[in-house]
């Protein structure tokens, strides 16, 4: 499996955006976001998202994102779109002068969580990893692009045929930042097979 920016499909496409060979960028505007119903009561789909679709049940999407984020939830990353109700997302969300969130949401059945660590607000950069295996997947982040840590892993109950997987960038409040991604690339997966305790019934 090759990725081409030719293949990618906007799911929502952004008023203001470049997209080369080698880099897209993004503007978002204000107002933009996803999320689902979890604690906050709302539910928020409107964040511009530029995926490919696959079959392919074992592999890796990694991507370079650089970001002008200044305002409170300013956010840009990668993202695994199925439908409103169903999706995952892993970025940093800007939050003040002081400091950011790195994390993750994983949106089941139209509810959403959101798994996060606190990092500096300096950081303007950060890798993402992206891993399939079947209906499980696994995100990881690096600030080099060769030490990933890991983020996340999740379940995908409707995960688990034909996906759509990408990038996406959005502002929740009011803002409008500019977000670049770079370095795109699929191989075969990073995320290895799981070599200690064994499945129940083996």
């Amino acid at each position: 499996m090759n990725f081409a920016v030719k293949d990618l499909k906007w799911t929502r496409e952004p008023e203001n955006y470049a997209v080369t060979d080698n880099k897209i960028e993004i503007i978002t505007k204000p107002y933009t976001d996803l999320w689902q119903r979890t604690y906050y009561h709302f539910r928020n789909d409107n964040a511009p998202v530029l995926q490919i679709s696959t079959n392919e049940k074992f592999f890796s999407f990694t991507v370079k994102t650089e970001f002008e984020s200044k305002h409170r939830f300013d956010q840009c990353g990668i993202v695994m779109y199925l439908d409103s109700d169903n999706w995952l997302k892993g970025s940093i969300e800007y939050e003040n002068e002081n400091f950011q969130h790195l994390g993750s949401v994983v949106t089941n059945n139209g509810y959403s969580d959101w798994a996060t660590t606190e990092i500096d607000a300096s950081i303007k950069s950060m890798w993402y990893r992206f891993s399939r295996r079947e209906d499980d997947y696994c995100i990881e982040c690096s600030e080099d692009g060769v030490r990933f840590k890991q983020m996340r892993i999740c379940h995908m109950w409707n995960g688990d045929n034909e996906i759509c997987f990408g990038i996406y960038a959005c502002s929740p409040e009011d803002s409008s930042f500019k977000a670049i991604f770079t370095n795109m690339e699929i191989t075969e997966c990073k995320w290895l097979a799981h070599d200690g305790q064994k499945p129940d019934g083996d």
